[in-house]
């Protein structure tokens, strides 16, 4: 049973948010009769309630989604209010629907989109991925945590060739190695507000870690707010060595840490933002006559499903018309139809903005 406690602190939250004018899809789909149907379930292995898939939309009524899934089962107990908003992100995506099996494609038919390195400043693709019999950050253990990263740092450990490199815990890191870090922007930060008021960011910095190969284009980050998010990156717009990369290093991995998937949904992450492939495909872009015609960069963006961010990622502006640009879906297509179609946007605005 759902003790009193959450369920009073449920109720006000719920009833802020009705009142509020908040934009976000918790909003949107958690209508009186599904708060009411959802409040008193609990996922069976972990005990999550509603209050742990929706609190962070109930603190920050400037979420755009406002949910999180506490462990794997909450995808499942809480269907009603996150297939819903699955839906809506992922571009229609129905709860009758099927994510396709993984599929990275023919990798060697993506090139470099920006040869001459007039626009593309940098290119990266990540992936995100949970590991089998491990609830997500909401419900991990001090030891839990403790444990992944040991596994995590000696499986990485054991990568060859160009994704050697080594492996930095978060705890009892020096100020040397931290700086060094943050110098290289490889160093992330406790969780902002947004996955703190999740519950993400329990007991840190333990089990929280970092790994690096030498040539810094291959990072691993360990408990940040998935288990694992799988990135590849370099300077300039050479998309099918960084997609080539990540390709390597996702199936080398897996062949020694098993990864959390479900039939339907596909890999399953803290974020239901960034199920199905869990693959962002994006480029910092310099297009300074597409940033003052902002009407023409959204039209093209929307064709191609791409999502435009600020120079710095989420919540922020445009610095001198540089922009962060995705694939917006994730789901329902597979990995290398994810990454084609960021291609093929950028490969559009290039086009646009050297015309202009």
């Amino acid at each position: 049973m759902v003790d009193a406690a959450v369920l009073e602190k449920l109720e006000a939250g719920f009833a802020k948010l009705a009142a509020s004018d908040s934009k976000s899809l918790l909003k949107k789909y958690l209508t009186k009769e599904v708060f009411d149907n959802l409040k008193t379930k609990k996922t069976p292995t972990f005990g999550s309630t509603l209050l742990d898939v929706i609190q962070s939309g109930l603190e920050n009524h400037d979420s755009g989604v406002g949910i999180y899934a506490p462990d794997a089962e909450a995808y499942t107990v809480f269907a009603d209010l996150f297939d819903p908003i699955i839906e809506d992100y992922h571009g229609g995506f129905k709860k009758t629907d099927k994510h396709p099996p993984k599929d990275w494609g023919e990798v060697d038919t993506l090139g470099n989109l920006d040869p001459a390195g007039e626009y593309i400043i940098s290119t990266r693709v990540r992936c995100g991925r949970s590991m089998q019999g491990y609830p997500f950050n909401p419900c991990l253990t001090e030891a839990q945590y403790k444990e992944m990263e040991d596994k995590v740092s000696s499986t990485l450990s054991g990568l060859e060739g160009e994704l050697k490199g080594q492996f930095y815990p978060l705890t009892g890191m020096t100020k040397e190695a931290q700086q060094k870090l943050i110098d290289d922007h490889f160093l992330f930060k406790e969780g902002d507000r947004f996955l703190q008021h999740a519950n993400a960011c329990r007991f840190w910095p333990t089990g929280r870690g970092i790994y690096h190969n030498d040539a810094k284009t291959f990072l691993v980050w360990c408990n940040e707010e998935d288990h694992l998010r799988i990135i590849s990156m370099q300077m300039g717009g050479d998309l099918g060595q960084v997609y080539r990369r990540s390709v390597t290093a996702v199936n080398d991995i897996e062949k020694r840490v098993p990864f959390s998937h479900d039939d339907r949904l596909g890999f399953l992450t803290f974020c239901p933002t960034n199920l199905g492939t869990t693959v962002r495909a994006s480029v910092h872009i310099k297009v300074p006559k597409l940033a003052a015609d902002k009407k023409k960069l959204e039209e093209v963006a929307g064709k191609y499903n791409l999502q435009v961010r600020g120079t710095r990622g989420e919540h922020t502006e445009a610095e001198g018309g540089v922009y962060d640009i995705s694939n917006k879906r994730r789901m329902g297509l597979t990995e290398y139809d994810a990454v084609k179609e960021m291609n093929d946007g950028i490969a559009e605005l290039i086009k646009i903005e050297s015309s202009l």
